[in-house]
């Protein structure tokens, strides 16, 4: 039974925030779907309900329950990709959807939330433990495998989330630092070797980042219509429905992916730079969370959250910005995608669930 005097501990700063970014979405998805501007917001609305429902359930579950269930959603979620890669739907060159009925679910999502649970809990218990780089042999293998198989979708950009939560959460569990070091010099001694296990639009992308002007209309042509819609946009935007790159179709994926170059252009520099202060006070306010949690395992997984959105933020207006490579990864909370937005609502749910728990309820 959830306690009610717990609802005294929650994070309304945090919410707010999430509400706020929740809300200036449907405006700018409306304007990013200029044949249809409700097509895409009524289905994300649909996704907002039903991710405010898993927020719910997510905050009434005392986040140290989920420790005793970790085994059974790891392997709920090798169950979950396996499946996708046997049975998933196809778009775009990639095999990351899965039908269930009606709905299209995108498993490697919701893989982010299940890593973040299980890592935390191996890690809480088996850190003092990992002494010697022998030793994380095991924990490179519980993110290797799930890892792995998103990268066969193929899905570059989860990949990339999956590594960012490994080593920060390998790093604030106290693993020593030297350790970590000599595992990312071997990953970037040993990038040109997997740049040839690349799929060849991924390659593509990756030269196109160093000089988009190499396949204007091509692979680099993302990041060029990207970075002249921000910058048409100036200091005040053009106003929302007013962009000429997003409502007349020069921009691509602009309610998914690119949807930040639609904030850039309509909404302008100084608009879009108090859309990413939301994003920072979520950030600066969950490492709060982590810093303040009653113990290791809360702490690991406000950690995990945290690494997560902040990566996503990063790399997301870092491509649409030219100082990153196209990964596909979208604006937490603001691109369009039903099991991107309920994987941030579970996110911030477990997140407020280590800060209400922070201590124990006095009578």
């Amino acid at each position: 039974m959830f306690d009610r005097r717990l609802l005294k501990n929650l994070d309304y700063v945090i919410m707010g925030a999430v509400a706020a970014l929740t809300t200036i979405s449907l405006f700018v998805i409306m304007s990013a779907s200029p044949e249809d501007p409700f097509y895409f917001v009524k289905r994300q609305l649909l996704w907002i309900a039903v991710g405010l429902v898993a927020f719910i359930i997510t905050l009434s579950i005392d986040y140290h329950d989920l420790s005793r269930y970790t085994r059974h959603l790891y392997y709920l979620n090798l169950a979950l990709l396996v499946a996708t890669l046997l049975l998933g739907s196809e778009a775009k060159g990639a095999q990351r959807w899965l039908q269930i009925g009606p709905v299209a679910l995108q498993p490697s999502e919701f893989a982010k939330i299940i890593i973040i649970v299980t890592l935390a809990q191996l890690l809480s218990e088996k850190a003092p433990e990992l002494r010697t780089l022998r030793d994380l042999v095991p924990v490179f293998i519980h993110v290797g495998v799930p890892m792995l198989l998103i990268l066969k979708q193929p899905d570059l950009g989860t990949s990339l989330v999956f590594a960012a939560l490994l080593f920060v959460m390998l790093f604030v569990a106290g693993v020593r630092w030297q350790h970590l070091a000599a595992v990312a010099l071997s990953g970037v001694a040993a990038a040109p070797v997997l740049f040839h296990f690349l799929k060849d639009y991924q390659k593509k992308r990756l030269l196109a980042f160093i000089d988009p002007n190499i396949d204007p209309t091509g692979a680099g042509y993302h990041v060029i219509q990207s970075m002249i819609a921000i910058g048409s946009g100036r200091l005040w935007g053009k106003g929302l429905f007013g962009g000429t790159q997003n409502r007349l179709g020069f921009l691509p994926e602009q309610h998914t992916d690119f949807i930040f170059s639609v904030i850039g252009e309509e909404l302008g520099f100084l608009r879009a730079a108090g859309i990413l202060i939301l994003y920072f006070i979520i950030i600066y306010r969950g490492i709060r969370v982590a810093a303040k949690a009653r113990d290791d395992f809360g702490t690991l997984l406000a950690t995990g959250v945290v690494t997560m959105l902040t990566f996503h933020v990063l790399v997301n207006v870092g491509m649409t910005t030219g100082i990153m490579p196209v990964t596909g990864i979208p604006l937490p909370f603001m691109s369009y995608g039903g099991s991107s937005y309920l994987t941030n609502m579970i996110a911030v749910g477990l997140l407020l669930n280590v800060h209400m728990r922070r201590q124990k309820i006095l009578f």
